[in-house]
């Protein structure tokens, strides 16, 4: 349904987010979200037929040629670059492909109720919980826990996002967590293993196999379907790069797709400008014009 005040598509209803969703999968297409931290990057991935868009703070990194782990860090207000993005790139320039909006449930200045009802007064159609605390482990983790900071924060978030009629779709990284998210009434869950692949930024020795990602994946799509079947499930990250990479999960899994942000901003860029570049470059000139025209 367009925006009344705009005749485009955000924002859109948590139903219709859904509803649009449930259309892919009766297409038997599999469900695509990417993330975008530039406006020509939403611009784009929309024109490719994406089904969602999600903003991250770690995709203003990434678009500076950073590690997408920066946006875990202390080096900026994720909750501010996310809107940011939002406002002044992405959203402008979208037709009618839903957008949404990373949070960082668990920043201890906000009022996360209160941000909410920012993000939807922005125009996003739904949340996503990143930067997420899911994907931290060991001591940090506890840590993080102990002090009021953990990943309960983020299914709080949801929980609240779910009594505001907003459509969420949240990062999991264990079973435990996919049945947190599922009970707080999440409505997409990504099951997250690990730092994507590849690239210039992306690791190398740091992530699992895809056997290993297969198998995490069942479990956390197993968990969060015993709480509601009707949740959304899709891949991300680690082996699971390229289109092919995805065609693997989908065959051995039952997800219904994929989340790329640096499979697709990110790779898509450093590719296509590499390329083009070269072509450039393979271009010559007359031996006649090799000289210097001053004297």
């Amino acid at each position: 349904m367009p925006n009344p005040w705009t005749g485009k598509g955000n924002p859109y209803t948590r139903q219709e987010v859904r509803d649009r969703l449930q259309a892919t999968l009766a297409q038997n297409k599999a469900i695509i979200a990417a993330g975008a931290g530039t406006g020509i990057s939403a611009k784009f991935i929309e024109k490719g037929g994406a089904d969602l868009i999600i903003i991250y703070n770690s995709g203003r990194f990434r678009m500076s040629g950073h590690g997408s782990t920066a946006g875990l860090m202390a080096y900026g207000d994720a909750n501010a670059v996310a809107m940011e993005i939002g406002e002044f790139e992405v959203l402008p320039v979208v037709e009618e492909i839903p957008v949404i909006c990373g949070v960082h449930g668990s920043d201890p200045r906000r009022r996360i109720w209160h941000h909410l009802l920012k993000v939807k007064d922005m125009g996003f159609s739904g949340i996503n919980n990143f930067p997420t605390h899911s994907i931290v482990d060991g001591h940090f983790r506890n840590v993080l826990e102990e002090t009021g900071m953990g990943f309960e924060k983020e299914v709080e978030m949801v929980r609240l996002a779910s009594k505001m009629e907003f459509f969420s779709i949240v990062y999991v990284a264990k079973p435990e967590e996919a049945i947190q998210m599922a009970e707080a009434g999440a409505d997409a869950i990504i099951a997250h293993v690990g730092t994507t692949v590849g690239g210039s930024v992306g690791v190398i020795g740091a992530t699992c196999t895809m056997e290993d990602a297969v198998e995490r994946t069942k479990k956390i799509m197993k968990a969060g379907k015993k709480v509601n079947s009707d949740i959304f499930f899709l891949a991300h990250g680690g082996p699971i790069n390229t289109p092919e990479d995805v065609r693997v999960i989908l065959d051995e899994t039952d997800v219904h797709g994929f989340v790329g942000a640096s499979s697709l901003e990110r790779m898509g860029v450093e590719e296509s400008l590499t390329a083009l570049t070269h072509k450039f470059k393979s271009l010559t000139i007359s031996p006649n014009n090799n000289s210097s025209t001053t004297s």
